[in-house]
């Protein structure tokens, strides 16, 4: 039996890259943004927020990592995963912390989730952009929003 078993998680280095590069793409188009990054367990790790971006996306962008991270897939399918079943949307929408719209991505390597990142501020489209070059900086699997 084993009692305990590695798991991969983000770097510092890689979740404050990416946090930067979030952070440059909504530069680049203009908008304002908090970006967080955690690990799969949903502990933070990096957080940015530009000046005058909304304060309260600042919990918004640090609960879409968590939740990105912790379930491996975008916040923005979670309405997909629940498809027609309104136990399940009901009963997910109610949980702390749970974020179900888009923003929110996966991080993983090689296939392997080690955490995910958060963008809150912005439309979901561009909170979704400014995910995605994050993932982008530190050279992590695609994913769609």
């Amino acid at each position: 039996m084993k009692v305990a078993v590695p798991q991969a998680t983000v770097s510092w280095e890689a979740a404050h890259a990416a946090v930067e590069a979030a952070v440059r793409e909504a530069e680049s188009l203009g908008v304002r943004i908090n970006v967080a990054v955690a690990d799969a367990g949903g502990n933070l790790i990096a957080f940015l927020r530009m000046p005058g971006a909304f304060p309260q996306s600042i919990s918004i962008a640090i609960d879409k990592a968590y939740t990105a991270g912790g379930f491996g897939f975008p916040t923005g399918k979670w309405m997909d995963v629940c498809a027609n079943n309104e136990g399940m949307k009901l009963g997910f929408s109610a949980q702390p912390r749970l974020i179900v719209f888009g923003g929110g991505l996966p991080i993983r390597v090689g296939g392997e989730l080690i955490g995910g990142i958060g963008v809150s501020g912005a439309s979901e489209e561009q909170d979704g952009i400014c995910a995605q070059a994050g993932l982008r900086a530190i050279g992590a699997d695609p994913v769609e929003n």
